[in-house]
């Protein structure tokens, strides 16, 4: 008997804790935990990721750009870029551009592949950020047009780049 009572608290002790060792994500829901799941499965498949970019991308198109906007009436990059990740993966990450720079890991401008953010120093102190659609195209929330496309190498962002990070497995 005392080793059933041994062999029940070690079984016990790895059980919790292997759980408290868990990286915490926070998802929107349960179907959305399964979605990022199925992202890891196809992490290779960088279409999946452009497919529920594209998606969103043609619900938010037409939306004019608006300071501190977080709605399809207006919304400026930051903004956009958290609710796109949020609908489309399901994934929480921060709401200005300031604390978005810190999420994920930094990546080369070689390395961008669709789903990743890429920053931009548009000022002295003001920062751009968007996401990779696909092949070097990026979509994001321009004061001029709104919810729009452009190109990585465009001169204007290339000049501007800053940086890129990736939080998508």
């Amino acid at each position: 008997m005392p080793k059933s009572i041994i062999l029940s608290f070690l079984l016990l002790s790895i059980f919790f804790s292997a759980c408290s060792s868990r990286k915490k994500i926070s998802y929107k829901n349960k179907k959305s935990y399964l979605h990022n799941t199925q992202l890891k499965k196809h992490k290779k498949n960088i279409n999946y990721k452009t497919e529920a970019l594209r998606q969103e991308y043609k619900k938010w198109l037409g939306t004019k750009y608006k300071l501190g906007g977080q709605t399809l009436n207006g919304v400026d990059c930051s903004s956009f870029v958290q609710q796109v990740y949020y609908n489309a993966f399901g994934l929480r990450i921060p709401r200005t551009t300031k604390e978005q720079v810190k999420t994920g890991r930094e990546i080369s401008k070689k390395e961008l592949q669709a789903g990743d953010m890429i920053f931009f120093k548009t000022g002295w102190n003001v920062r751009h950020v968007g996401i990779i659609i696909e092949n070097g195209k990026f979509i994001h929330t321009s004061t001029k047009y709104g919810v729009t496309t452009s190109a990585v190498q465009n001169p204007y962002w290339r000049s501007n780049y800053w940086q890129s990070r990736r939080v998508l497995p």
